[in-house]
């Protein structure tokens, strides 16, 4: 009878033993999960709040600036129900929840200037592209309207073709004006190439493209000059050679 009673207890033993383990293993998964979906949430809000410092290089409209001010606080507020006694994540939403009914101050495309430097033009670039590809990721998520999204990626797109575009005929100029009339064709020529492969137009493609081929028909005729001035000096400097050849000897 104690042998059995024994045996029970040791039983019930084992039994809690696992319980208690199960019930530890699934909140330590419980928690590695929280911190996991923390450390996403963290990372959209810091995307989303480095591409809006963006703003000051890349034109945004309202409605791209109020996709990422929505994705903030809808970030925030998975934070504040994952940590729930977390002051300091309160008072961010709260923030973020402010400035949604706040104006904003949205920027034109056509007042972009573009970087001298080669490695801001490329952060400039990649800043664009980072953009497109969070509003893809909205738009995925259901909470970016078709209608928006098309026009917003369209426009998007037609400024990263303008910075492409602008980029190699800046260098055009320069390669220009340094007298490198071979390297100012093929920035000129790549721009043109640009430009014819676009499979809309408006005033800014038409335009480009009829500046572009003021450009490459400038240097076509220098070429032309240039080449035939060079013949030119050849062919004096053959006759000049022919000249002392054929000149009658002095008699001493």
């Amino acid at each position: 009878m104690i042998v059995s009673i024994i045996i029970m207890l040791i039983v019930a033993l084992i039994v809690i033993a696992l319980w208690v383990s199960a019930v530890q293993q699934h909140k330590e998964k419980q928690e590695t999960e929280r911190r996991k979906d923390l450390t996403k949430q963290k990372k959209i809000i810091e995307e989303s709040e480095d591409v809006l410092l963006n703003s000051a290089n890349i034109p945004m409209s309202e409605n791209i600036l109020r996709i990422l001010q929505r994705r903030i606080h809808d970030a925030l507020v998975t934070m504040v129900q994952l940590s729930p006694n977390s002051k300091e994540l309160k008072n961010r939403l709260k923030e973020a929840k402010e400035r949604l009914g706040n104006p904003l101050d949205a920027t034109n495309s056509e007042n972009l200037v573009l970087p001298d430097n080669d490695k801001q033009l490329i952060s400039l670039i990649q800043g664009i592209k980072k953009l497109r590809a969070v509003l893809r990721s909205e738009h995925g998520k259901g909470k970016v309207d078709s209608q928006v999204f098309v026009a917003e990626d369209k426009r998007l797109e037609k400024l990263q073709l303008r910075i492409n575009i602008e980029s190699q005929i800046k260098r055009g100029i320069s390669a220009r004006s340094a007298n490198m009339v071979g390297s100012a064709r093929q920035y000129f020529e790549k721009a043109y190439a640009t430009v014819s492969a676009v499979a809309y137009s408006d005033d800014y493609i038409t335009g480009k493209r009829q500046e572009l081929e003021g450009y490459l028909e400038a240097i076509s005729t220098e070429l032309k000059a240039s080449n035939a001035t060079a013949l030119k000096k050849k062919a004096e400097q053959e006759q000049d050679d022919l000249d002392v050849l054929f000149a009658p000897k002095k008699k001493w």
